[in-house]
């Protein structure tokens, strides 16, 4: 396992400092769950224990209060370069969820994040997304080309055979980079286990036979049931587990392409 954990390890640094050397004015999105909690680890051991680009996190005002905390206490903590966007308009006119989860997400997270990037002039921006994850995820690229309007166009995207990656774009275009598009869920918490990266206690069980699995805002996101209270119980549970990692994720159920239309317009 130490050699497989090394590889992906590895290609992910590489990816980080390939995109660090190509691309000026770029950030980092932190969701603060798992993935992007890895995914800055991987970047401060990239650069050296530092992190040389801002981390982006789009607040909706519903998101689990203890992921605020858990943000606050690691970017004090880590010495980040803490940007936080809010689609502050839509939240006064009383955008919720009950008005629909992808017209939520839409107006709280895709065009929260927009207006962070056309304020701060971002030309590229890195996340944390695996391909297991989700359907659409496995049609991403490591190098991924948006429009000027960050949209994305899943059936044109540039091949990249045997880790051969294009850097290159026309002027104006916006790049998403995936440095853990080759990751696994199970991948990422034997990382998590002989890393011992501090994750948030979301993931663990309380005493209650449930646990969060998948994080996101607090009105669509459903815990799993579960007894595992430690990493390594995580790990063995994952090892038999049938159900899909986004199971209690609303806006996923709420139509079957939902995610595929988010992210088309520019979601995470």
């Amino acid at each position: 396992m130490a050699d497989h954990l090394d590889a992906l390890e590895n290609q992910s640094i590489f990816i980080l400092r390939e995109a660090y050397k190509k691309f000026k004015n770029l950030a980092m999105l932190w969701s603060i769950g798992k993935d992007s909690t890895v995914m800055l680890w991987l970047a401060r051991k990239a650069f050296f224990g530092s992190v040389p680009l801002p981390l982006v996190h789009i607040d909706t005002s519903y998101k689990i209060p203890q992921m605020i905390e858990y943000r606050d206490q690691k970017a004090k903590e880590w010495g980040l370069n803490l940007v936080v966007g809010q689609n502050k308009k839509a939240l006064d006119e009383g955008m919720n969820h009950e008005m629909g989860r992808i017209v939520c997400c839409e107006a709280l997270k895709t065009n929260g994040l927009t207006a962070v990037m056309e304020d701060k002039n971002y030309t590229g921006l890195i996340l944390g997304i695996r391909r297991d994850e989700e359907g659409t995820r496995a049609k991403e690229r490591y190098f991924s080309p948006r429009d000027k309007n960050f949209e994305w166009n899943f059936k044109d995207q540039p091949p990249e055979l045997w880790d051969q990656f294009k850097t290159t774009f026309a002027e104006g275009t916006h790049i998403r980079i995936h440095p853990l598009l080759h990751w696994t869920e199970l991948n990422v918490w034997e990382y998590i286990e002989r890393e011992k990266i501090p994750i948030i206690d979301l993931y663990f069980d309380k005493g209650e036979g449930k646990r969060y699995r998948s994080l996101g805002c607090a009105p669509c996101t459903g815990s799993i049931e579960s007894t595992a209270t430690t990493v390594p119980e995580i790990i063995e549970e994952l090892r038999n587990v049938t159900t899909s990692e986004r199971s209690g994720r609303a806006q996923d159920q709420e139509d079957t392409y939902a995610m595929q239309k988010l992210r088309a317009k520019g979601y995470m």
